[in-house]
């Protein structure tokens, strides 16, 4: 166990039958950038089981946030889902990824496209102040089955603009775009469907993507990435080719490759 950490849950949040999220001690010698991830999970019959997990949390809070999925008859999640206050869970020493802000070319308008869990890392990226000074407007995009699936809603239309760092900021530069399929819902629609038909755009006010203004990154399921990875080359948008190098988006290359 020397290359994980051993850490204390200090709260829990059960936001529906499938989603939850938690917070953990952090210990002092893990550093990481604003969207990674690390291993994640807990000692089971004395072996470690450990899935990546995107952290939710900013780099400079002294706790780790988690966003996760429960499955009833997954090896780690089924026993994850039940933790409580002082349970422990282990996180691995060394975060990576490939979601990094750095890895951007300049641009205008930065989106953060997401679905389901997938909206973890960009809860870290926009508390980073770095994203309100590089880009004009932020927007984050996040599409779910049904409306109840749109944790951390209150946090981002409300509680985020009482941040002490970048709650101005986000105030003025945040556009936060839920958007829901199996619902009736103010924005309805696969993510990919809003980009076709370009109502994502007319919806926030801004144009279609251009490739000299505007900057992505994608965070969702496998086919939800692999579908928007092909939107966005036909718009001439051009992906970081690895990890130090920039791009006109981002994907998290660990869980998909192009």
């Amino acid at each position: 166990m020397d290359n994980f950490y051993k850490e204390k849950v200090i709260d829990v949040q059960h936001w529906n039958d499938s989603l939850f999220s938690f917070k953990c001690s952090r210990n002092p010698g893990l550093r990481f950038e604003n969207g990674q991830f690390v291993m994640m999970g807990l000692n089971i019959d004395d072996k470690p089981v450990i899935r990546a997990y995107s952290i939710a949390s900013a780099n400079y809070e002294e706790h780790l946030e988690f966003f996760s999925i429960k499955v009833p008859d997954g090896k780690l999640t089924s026993r994850l889902q039940n933790i409580k206050v002082d349970d422990e869970v282990i996180i691995s020493k060394k975060p990576t990824g490939s979601i990094l802000l750095h890895d951007l070319k300049p641009g205008k308008n930065l989106y953060l496209l997401s679905t389901g869990t997938g909206l973890a890392p960009f809860l870290s990226i926009i508390r980073d102040p770095d994203i309100y000074i590089k880009f004009d407007k932020i927007i984050m995009v996040h599409g779910v089955r049904e409306k109840t699936d749109l944790a951390y809603r209150t946090y981002l239309e409300h509680d985020l603009h009482q941040h002490e760092y970048i709650g101005e900021y986000a105030k003025k530069q945040l556009i936060y775009y839920p958007t829901v399929t199996r619902e009736e819902f103010k924005n309805k629609g696969r993510v990919t469907d809003l980009i076709k038909s370009e109502r994502l755009f007319s919806d926030v006010g801004l144009l279609p993507f251009d490739p000299v203004s505007d900057r992505v990154m994608v965070c969702g399921s496998t086919q939800m990435l692999l579908d928007t990875v092909k939107l966005l080359d036909e718009r001439n948008l051009s992906i970081s080719p690895r990890i130090g190098y920039q791009g006109d988006y981002v994907i998290e290359r660990a869980f998909v490759s192009k």
